[in-house]
């Protein structure tokens, strides 16, 4: 269902993404980006970036989007899909920080980045090889 960038079945997440892009707050950058998540449940989370002029307490729209989905119960393993989308010609991907923040929650997540002419498919573990994640705790 999403091993293909133009399955319908990512249209939701991308509606999702949109709108959420729509209302980022990105003063200083004018870079705005918009992210979706997808849980096993069937639920969206949406989330903007919010920049500051404080730059190091910004937040990504996918930590943005994941926060929301946490603070509605999702736990690890929980994710099925994601979203990322901006207006600019090269798609762009999750940033170190968000890469690792979405790998707690499903390691083989599919991951697509979408602008308004091209979506390109991507898996979080290719992403972000060699993780860091709580089974190094064990």
């Amino acid at each position: 269902m999403f091993d293909d960038p133009q399955s319908p079945a990512w249209n939701p997440l991308l509606a999702a993404a949109w709108k959420a892009r729509d209302h980022a707050h990105a003063p200083y950058s004018r870079f705005q980006v918009g992210a979706a998540l997808l849980t096993e449940a069937g639920t969206v989370f949406a989330g903007c970036n919010v920049e500051n002029a404080a730059y190091p307490v910004c937040l990504c729209a996918e930590r943005g989007a994941l926060s929301a989905a946490v603070a509605a119960g999702l736990r690890p393993g929980g994710l099925v899909a994601a979203v990322v989308v901006t207006d600019v010609a090269e798609l762009t991907p999750p940033c170190g920080a968000c890469r690792q923040a979405l790998i707690e929650f499903a390691g083989d997540l599919p991951v697509l980045l979408a602008n308004r002419q091209a979506r390109q498919l991507h898996r979080l573990e290719k992403l972000l090889p060699h993780s860091f994640t709580g089974s190094h705790f064990r």
